[in-house]
């Protein structure tokens, strides 16, 4: 069973890569498959159950948005299919229409219609919590911009910033099997239990990787959160 890393030299800013990692650890059929940006794509070729991109510099999105371009269609098709997408971070804005950066407007893949605007004059940082279904996620969010979407989001936010602003209850965006949010670092790591929904979507068992910890560490977590006391919005 492979899972794709797309471009790891370039989209790895918060140790995102830990993602696919720690499923690898999970269970001994996946095998990881990292594709650098002179490298073809494998799932172009090949079966991939999942595929996987991570936050990156502003100019290095942009290159990322000018190799995947060509394969956007192929894109497309695999996300309809059900292929397994995780993109975290700024990695979300590459599949929208399109990025603002004050006067320029740099085009994206166009396949979700969600937009995005860029500020590189202010960044948000917050903790975050949030509802996928009936899984409770906890995480971190830096960012320079604002996704605007209308609808399909991922997460409904308990505390903290949504995908727009302070004011959105909305977080990232879910399309099919198609997963992206703003939240960063290692997301499958400290979010047990949404990690065990990801195994069983690859038809997996759904055994973690030192799970006992795992799910103690992500108890007490969630308990700070949930804490009023405890502050969880930051701008600068």
């Amino acid at each position: 069973m492979k899972i794709e890393v797309l471009f790891p030299e370039v989209a790895n800013l918060y140790g995102d890569h830990f993602n696919p990692k720690y499923l690898a650890q999970c269970n001994s059929k996946i095998k990881l498959i990292h594709t650098s940006l002179t490298d073809e794509p494998t799932f172009l070729k090949e079966a991939v159950k999942m595929i996987y991109l991570g936050p990156m510099s502003e100019t290095n999105q942009a290159l990322v948005i000018d190799k995947l371009m060509p394969y956007k269609q192929k894109i497309k098709a695999l996300i309809d299919d059900g292929i397994i997408f995780l993109v975290t971070g700024n990695a979300l804005e590459v599949f929208g229409e399109y990025i603002l950066d004050g006067k320029q407007k740099i085009m994206s893949l166009g396949i979700f219609k969600y937009h995005t605007i860029r500020d590189l004059d202010h960044r948000h940082n917050s903790l975050f919590l949030g509802t996928y279904e009936d899984i409770k996620l906890v995480g971190y969010k830096s960012q320079f911009s604002r996704t605007i979407s209308p609808k399909n989001p991922f997460i409904k936010v308990i505390r903290g910033c949504g995908f727009n602003n302070d004011d959105d209850l909305n977080e990232g965006f879910n399309y099919h099997n198609f997963f992206g949010t703003y939240l960063l670092g290692p997301l499958f790591v400290i979010n047990p239990l949404f990690t065990k929904k990801i195994l069983r979507l690859l038809g997996l068992d759904d055994t973690l990787a030192f799970e006992k910890e795992a799910i103690k560490a992500y108890e007490t977590r969630l308990k700070e959160y949930e804490d009023e006391k405890v502050i969880m919005m930051a701008t600068h």
